[in-house]
Formats: structure tokens, sequence, C-alpha cells
């Protein structure tokens, strides 16, 4: 018998935009004519995010727009909505220089070989500040870990969490900063007890659909931590895999070499096998996990050229 989902309900002046892989979900809130967005996805689908802001504005200006960390997925499409409606943009506090200078170093696009153009920003947001979006009061809760400077938004009378990749309902975000040997483990296990204490009653992930078993993900999350922590590299494979689907889902398809150049162009990927990897040369290093990919129907293989299978 085919499961059913029911989304869990939210406030009228929200509307998840629940987008995939490739670009972050969108958080859209109208409450008459104050407006605002959380995070807009990958440059590469910025029309489609303008086009599904626009249509859920219904005719009016978007005002604010708020990232939750600016990974490339989660601000690719900052540009063009500034260029189209000039929202009051608020990023985490600890990238304000990063962006300012516009940093692709210390941004991480340049390390990971992804696109994002340039943003700028008109406010900060720090842990304990306080925002009302969708006639909703929220607070900044910081989420270091997956990255170091994310932050999430959490209502307490709505007891919704807007998580980022802080939390989703099958895990979490690739933990980045164990992969150049700094600290991201500790602060993740911290951010899931701080979940928990939240006691929120929906959480709309970074990735996948809103839901209601809160318990159950944090459970999910805190075992899948517990096995990457048991063995570094473990959390080094699943970032290489995860950053070759992401090049495919931006690509579609691709000639093997050419994804073997981008891997041994990135300063990231380079960094990951100087340190967990050192053994094996880069294409060595590809063709494993092409295998793996491929035998769980992440891409096929047709002919010299890597497919992206959703």
């Amino acid at each position: 018998m085919p499961s059913t989902f029911t989304p869990p309900a939210l406030p009228s002046s929200m509307r998840v935009f629940e987008r995939g892989w490739l670009s972050a979900n969108n958080i859209l809130f109208v409450d008459g004519d104050d407006t605002a967005l959380v995070d807009t996805g990958y440059v590469t689908h910025a029309p489609q995010t303008l086009a599904l802001v626009e249509s859920g504005l219904g005719g009016r200006a978007l005002r604010r727009l708020v990232n939750t960390h600016l990974h490339s997925d989660h601000c690719g499409g900052n540009a063009v909505l500034q260029q189209r409606w000039q929202p009051r943009t608020l990023i985490p506090a600890a990238e304000a220089e990063a962006v300012r200078a516009w940093d692709v170093d210390a941004l991480s696009y340049r390390a990971t070989g992804q696109q994002c153009d340039r943003f700028g920003f008109d406010g900060v947001l720090q842990d304990g500040d306080a925002l009302r979006l969708g006639g909703i009061d929220w607070q900044v809760v910081a989420a270091p870990g997956h990255d170091p400077h994310a932050v999430m938004l959490y209502a307490p009378q709505e007891r919704i969490l807007i998580s980022g990749d802080a939390l989703w309902e099958n895990g979490f975000g690739v933990i980045f900063p164990e992969l150049d040997g700094e600290s991201g483990f500790v602060e993740q296990a911290a951010v899931l007890e701080r979940i928990a204490m939240l006691d929120a009653r929906v959480v709309i992930p970074g990735h996948g659909r809103p839901f209601a078993n809160v318990a159950a993900a944090l459970e999910r999350a805190g075992g899948r931590l517990a096995y990457l922590r048991a063995d570094a590299g473990r959390n080094a494979t699943h970032a290489v895999k995860v950053l070759v689907k992401f090049k495919l889902l931006e690509q579609q398809r691709m000639p093997r070499e050419a994804l073997l150049a981008w891997m041994t162009q990135a300063p990231l990927m380079q960094r990951i096998r100087a340190r967990f990897m050192s053994g094996q040369d880069m294409a060595e290093i590809l063709d494993r996990m092409l295998a793996s990919l491929a035998a769980g129907g992440a891409l096929a293989l047709e002919q010299g050229d890597v497919v992206n299978r959703d």
C-alpha cells in the first residue's frame, strides 16, 4: 500500500518552495506588503527562483532577503532578486567582510569549483537577534557545524524551525570544517542538542520536505554524526560524492575527462585528497566515486560521459 504524506501545517503567511539538491528550499513570507524570502537557490536556477517568487508575491515587491548561510546553493539567486527589487538583504555576520570584498576563497566558491553571482548586503544576523517575518516573531540561532557561520531561524510561538543544512529529515549537510582539519563534529553535536531544546513542532530544512517528527530526525542525525566522528575519512568520502553529484546537477551531462579536470582544479578536492586519500591519484578517486554513485542510481556512465540521474 503506498505511503501518504500530509505536510505539517504552516501559517498562511508562509510558503515553502521545495527545490531539490542543486537549489536549497526557499521560504516566502507575505504579510500584506511586508514580504521576505529566506534563501535563494543556486545561480543556474536563478530565473526559476525569480519566477517562483514573483508568482508568490502576487504583484508585491520583495522587501527583505535573508540567508541562513552563504554556500552557493543558498544564495545563488541573491543577485537577480536584488536587481529586480532591491530588497534589504541580511547575511550571517561572520561573512560580512568576505561578501564586502567578494572574497571567493573565503566564501568557498573557488574551493568547490561552484558559481555564485556577486551580491551585496544591508545588515547582518547574529545569534540572539530578533526578526519579524510574515507577521511572526523569529529568533536567530547560531548553527555552526556544516558551515561555521550558519544560522537558523526559530519562531517560539509557532514552534517552527528554519534549519538550513543543520538538520534535514534524514541527516544534515557535509561537515566542511573537518575537511581542512578544523573542528566541526563537536559544533554539529552542539547544534543538534540546541535544536532538541527548542522543542520545534515543524522543521523546514534547507533540502527536502518540511517535517514534523523532529525527535526521530534528531535521532537519525545523531546516529549519522556518530558514524562520521568514528572515522573522519567517512566525512571526506561523503563530501567528494556530494560535490561530484552537485556538479552533475549543475551540468547534467559531462565527459568523464571534463569532470576529472574540474576535480583536479578544485582546491577543496586537492586538499581532501592530500589529507585523506594521498595514496590515490584524482582519477582513481573519481572512478571510485562514480562507481558508488552509479550503484546507487545517482548517475549513469554513457560512452565516456557521466550523466546525472535524479
